[in-house]
């Protein structure tokens, strides 16, 4: 044990090399990244502002009298498969 305590301990910080220019590339685009997300999570959670609600309000409503409009006697087909019974070879 006299041996590790006698031999010198360096403990200057290692040599670190600068960053390239994409190292720092990559990390400011990390950063403008998390601000991204961190602001479409505040507009997700924060209500949006009146005027806006107003508007989808006008444009839902047009949308049901465009529907309305339709003539009724066209309904949606279906598509169906027949359903082909195969009988199984054992």
């Amino acid at each position: 044990m006299s041996r590790i305590m006698s031999a010198e301990v360096d403990l200057s910080p290692p040599e670190v090399p600068e960053p390239t220019f994409l190292e720092n590339l990559l990390r400011y685009g990390l950063f403008l990244g998390a601000i991204f997300q961190l602001i479409c999570i505040l507009a997700v959670i924060f209500p949006t502002s009146k005027s806006h609600e107003q508007e989808e309000t006008e444009s839902t409503d047009a949308k049901a009298t465009e529907q309305m409009k339709k003539p009724k006697g066209l309904a949606p087909q279906t598509r169906q498969k027949p359903k082909k019974e195969s009988k199984k070879k054992r």
